[in-house]
């Protein structure tokens, strides 16, 4: 680690021959990165007499008032480790520019609205006859791409969070032991910046996913609010545009599989708990790069905010090689893989019959998934994450085959406790824990109750002996003479 982090130095010596120096630099502003010029030590500050017009000389006045306000909004942060409102706007900008084929967001107009409804409703009729849950949709809703990033921030909070604070941790170690104590101010400035760094990430990469994302659920967690079943009729229209799939065929698969991961949070009450719990674990077993991270906001250019994203797309994030860490991560990839497996099962069940591009579409989905979509992409740079898309087939063909053996009733309940739920090692061996030997629950359930009231019987036999005239009760036989 160098003796200055962060580019913070001592002002350069004044050169030999005094007054010429000034001569060559007329602004008296020194030229190392460390000097008054550049205190901070941000941007190039070397090639040229003056580091500011080296930084900011080919910038308008519109654009240099644009860094400013930036650099601002990044120092003067003081809530938690994202800066969410940083974020927000630029999801949103990213938005407004547009995907790279052109394709430009738009309000969802009355017909779009209606045909999205109208999908969802009609998804959540075939899904009654291929799953015992019930629908999980309380309304249906056709979100534009900005209503998505508004809708879906709290959740992308919940998930990021964790992970961001591991690196606001970070900027304090950054420092040498002997700095750390009086270096106070400057640490709530380095954490300022982290929150921004985050929160510019985190903004690009939402916005960027806005363009992709089809409903609310893309990434098998879910991401808008409860009950809200949705679509993003642009994006589902450039889903299939490629396609030959009539549009409405496209629009109803995409719905099946929005209503059957609704069902699927609405009643399983644990399980958004247990995936983000499983997303806070993998992130306290996260590492960060510390000497990356000196070097980012050491050579940060407020010019040139994308810097930032493209630090921490490069791999900041060094999750442990402990069995924690592993077992964390196991728990997590096989948690989405069940997830994501149950609904391509039974969407294709309901969909086989009813639409003529079922396969295709089915086949579609899973190269998207398995040629690491957006989706993806996105959750391994914010949380330092990657799935493996082999398990979501693998969940597939188990969920598939529970069907065929035990019923949808059979299969639909190993939901009510995620220890009846099938393991990393059941999705090698799918076969195996298919046709392995079954509990009756239902005679567990009786023998639960049993003794529940077997706890209770000795008191309701007390009651009977002393009061002989209630009935049968109170013919004084004890459990012996039984």
């Amino acid at each position: 680690m160098s003796d200055t982090p962060f580019g913070f130095g001592l002002p350069p010596e004044e050169p030999e021959d005094g007054d010429e120096g000034k001569k060559k630099d007329p602004t008296g502003a020194g030229q190392g990165s460390g000097g008054p010029a550049n205190p901070f030590g941000f941007g190039p500050g070397a090639g040229g007499d003056n580091p500011f017009a080296a930084m900011f000389g080919s910038m308008n006045p519109n654009d240099l008032g644009a860094a400013f306000q930036q650099l601002g909004q990044m120092l003067s942060y003081e809530g938690g480790p994202v800066n969410w409102d940083m974020a927000k706007q630029i999801a949103r900008q990213t938005v407004s520019q547009g995907t790279a084929d052109g394709s430009k967001d738009a309000s969802v107009g009355p017909s779009e609205r209606s045909s999205v409804d109208e999908a969802l409703r009609l998804a959540d009729l075939w899904l009654d006859g291929v799953t015992s849950l019930p629908s999980g949709s309380v309304s249906t809703v056709a979100w534009s791409r900005a209503e998505w990033v508004e809708a879906s921030l709290p959740a992308w909070q919940q998930l990021v969070d964790p992970v961001a604070e591991r690196v606001g941790l970070a900027m304090g170690d950054v420092l040498p032991e002997e700095m750390q104590a009086m270096a106070g101010p400057l640490i709530g400035m380095m954490r300022s910046m982290g929150g921004a760094m985050f929160g510019q990430q985190i903004g690009q990469a939402v916005g960027v996913l806005a363009g992709e994302v089809v409903g609310s659920t893309d990434i098998g967690l879910p991401l808008g609010p409860a009950g809200k079943a949705a679509l993003l009729p642009l994006n589902v229209e450039r889903f299939g545009k490629d396609l030959s799939v009539p549009q409405d065929e496209v629009r109803l698969y995409l719905a099946l599989r929005e209503a059957a991961h609704q069902r699927l949070f609405a009643h399983v009450p644990w399980l958004r708990s247990h995936l983000f719990g499983a997303v806070e674990a993998y992130a306290r077993g996260i590492k960060v790069d510390t000497s990356k991270l000196e070097d980012v906001v050491g050579q940060f250019d407020p010019s040139q905010p994308e810097q930032l994203q493209d630090a921490l797309q490069q791999g900041m994030f060094q999750p442990e090689d402990t069995p924690e860490q592993k077992a964390s991560l196991a728990r997590l990839e096989t948690a989405l893989a069940l997830v994501e497996g149950w609904v391509d099962a039974v969407v294709h069940e309901a969909a086989k019959s009813r639409l003529t591009s079922a396969d295709a579409l089915r086949e579609t989905m899973r190269r998207r998934r398995a040629t690491g979509g957006p989706a993806e992409q996105t959750f391994a740079t914010l949380i330092g994450l990657q799935l493996r898309p082999r398990r979501l087939r693998d969940a597939s063909r188990l969920w598939a085959s529970l069907t065929d053996a035990r019923g949808v009733d059979g299969r639909d309940g190993l939901w009510g406790h995620p220890d009846m739920l099938p393991t990393a090692q059941d999705l090698d061996d799918p076969d195996g824990f298919v046709h392995h030997e079954q509990l009756d629950f239902s005679e567990l359930d009786k023998m639960l109750g049993e003794a529940a009231k077997g706890t209770q019987q000795p008191a309701a036999e007390e009651r009977s002996e002393d009061e002989p005239g209630d009935g049968s009760k109170g013919d004084g036989k004890g459990d012996s003479d039984r």
